[in-house]
């Protein structure tokens, strides 16, 4: 094999691996924005949670549902920015395989709730999906915070304000929207709000 081929052939194993490490570092496509506080046109409401617009924020304090995209989703990288406080009782449900019944059986539930009865699968956690989440037990009440949620094949990654909660290998679900929830907390009918201000996602 000549110089020139030789040289053509490294080019092409040094793309391939740099695809490769792009691939395994959460690399893909374009980040496309779900939700930038303007309106809810990319979702469907299931439920009676009282979604509405606030401050640039989606935000629910009454009822229980959802938010729910009207796209559906395989493998990406989802960012959310959102404000709870520690009895508010939401997630992020990804690979829905229902559109109606939402729950942690026919989703992966990514937790927000500081205050859930059983702490292991409270905020940072994937509901009842691999192990829970260590102690001391992360806490998002009271301030904005950043969700982020690698989900490539059976491998499920989730971090919370750049602290990862959350490594798992799970293949229940491949597919499908992603819902933002509303729900009562231990103290129903408390008035503690969700917000979500900013959501993005980026196909992988």
């Amino acid at each position: 094999m000549g110089k020139a081929a030789w040289t053509v052939l490294a080019l092409s194993l040094a793309a391939a691996g740099c695809a490769q490490m792009e691939s395994m570092m959460g690399g893909g496509g374009s980040w496309k924005t779900v939700f930038d506080g303007s309106n809810l046109n990319a979702f469907d409401r299931v439920g009676d949670a009282n979604w509405r617009i606030e401050n640039g924020a989606a935000v629910a304090d009454k009822g229980s549902g959802f938010l729910l995209t009207k796209e559906t989703y395989g493998d990406f990288d989802l960012k959310a920015e959102f404000y709870a406080e520690s009895d508010t009782n939401s997630g992020v449900f990804i690979r829905c395989s229902q559109r109606v019944t939402i729950d942690s059986k026919n989703c992966y539930e990514v937790n927000i709730w500081d205050d859930r009865p059983v702490k292991k699968y409270g905020t940072g956690a994937i509901v009842d999906t691999g192990p829970g989440v260590p102690e001391p037990f992360p806490k998002a009440g009271g301030k904005w915070n950043t969700y982020e949620i690698h989900a490539q094949g059976d491998h499920l990654v989730v971090k919370l304000n750049g602290v990862q909660t959350v490594d798992v290998h799970d293949a229940k679900h491949a597919r499908g929207p992603f819902g933002l929830q509303y729900a009562p907390g231990n103290k129903k009918d408390s008035g503690l709000p969700i917000k979500y201000r900013k959501v993005e996602i980026r196909p992988l």
